[in-house]
């Protein structure tokens, strides 16, 4: 399975979890080829090469067939600035996905598991990798707040994903010329969370996975497959943005009351220090 996780030095802990993860839920016999996508750009310090040669020990511990590798992507983004969303309320880094075409170790595969940093595998996700994607250049899950408010082929036609969790057929990606058009996008246009809603405005053909395979509230359901700790909105007793992340250990305890994930925890604690 190819996977992907893209940012900068601040989601080592988060891609520790998540990888930790993969290993502990998935089958042992399963092979990860895992990239980590970086830049080093005006001020964002790169996701550490010490990092992912400590990442990569650690998988092949498991399966030495496993693998991460790490890819600074810093000329391609240079040369593909997407000038219009620099000044957002997230990185330049969230949008490194979306040079995927540009990168030679990355546009030869056939297909790409991106996730993001806060994501915990609950359940092996083979099922989900191997969907069928003929003629698909995506497959994702509904956002679940945007897909409320974003609608691009109708009206009442809710297929508005969220880009925590996305499946790329990267031979038709290529074809279609999709992520070149998101970049386009990101140059000529701001956007609120520019990268998806760059990825959902390019993506012309896409599958739409059961909710199980992103759940993005606080709480996994029995059937939760891959659980996103995004943030999520509270109205009580005033109204405010609830942010907590698989490695925030306490606050995954004492604030969300989730204690099914203590042995991928315990495993990090033990392991965060060598990052």
């Amino acid at each position: 399975m190819n996977i992907l996780y893209c940012g900068d030095e601040g989601i080592s802990r988060g891609v520790l979890v998540s990888i930790l993860s993969l290993l502990k839920r998935g089958k042992k016999d399963a092979i990860y080829n895992i990239y980590i996508m970086t830049v080093k750009y005006k001020g964002v310090k790169p996701f550490e090469k010490d990092t992912a040669k400590f990442l990569n020990e650690l998988v092949k511990k498991y399966n030495p067939k496993n693998s991460v590798r790490l890819i600074d992507a810093t000329e391609v983004f240079v040369k593909n600035l997407p000038g219009k969303n620099m000044s957002s309320y997230f990185t330049p880094c969230s949008m490194l996905r979306l040079y995927i075409d540009k990168i030679p170790e990355l546009n030869k595969l056939d297909r790409i598991l991106y996730l993001d940093y806060d994501v915990i595998c609950r359940k092996d996700i083979q099922v989900f990798y191997d969907t069928d994607l003929d003629g698909i250049e995506a497959a994702g899950v509904l956002d679940i707040y945007g897909k409320n408010f974003y609608h691009y082929h109708g009206l009442f036609n809710f297929d508005y994903m969220n880009s925590g969790v996305m499946l790329f057929n990267l031979p038709e990606c290529l074809k279609s010329k999709m992520f070149e058009k998101a970049v386009k996008l990101c140059m000529e246009r701001w956007m609120m969370l520019a990268d998806q809603a760059a990825l959902n405005k390019s993506i012309s053909r896409r599958k739409l996975m059961p909710r199980k395979y992103n759940e993005q509230a606080e709480r996994p359901k029995e059937d939760t497959v891959l659980h996103h700790f995004s943030n999520n909105f509270k109205f009580w007793p005033v109204f405010h943005v609830q942010k907590v992340k698989p490695f925030e250990v306490e606050k995954v305890h004492e604030i969300l009351k989730i204690h099914e994930y203590d042995d991928i925890l315990k495993e990090y604690d033990k392991l965060k220090d060598s990052l």
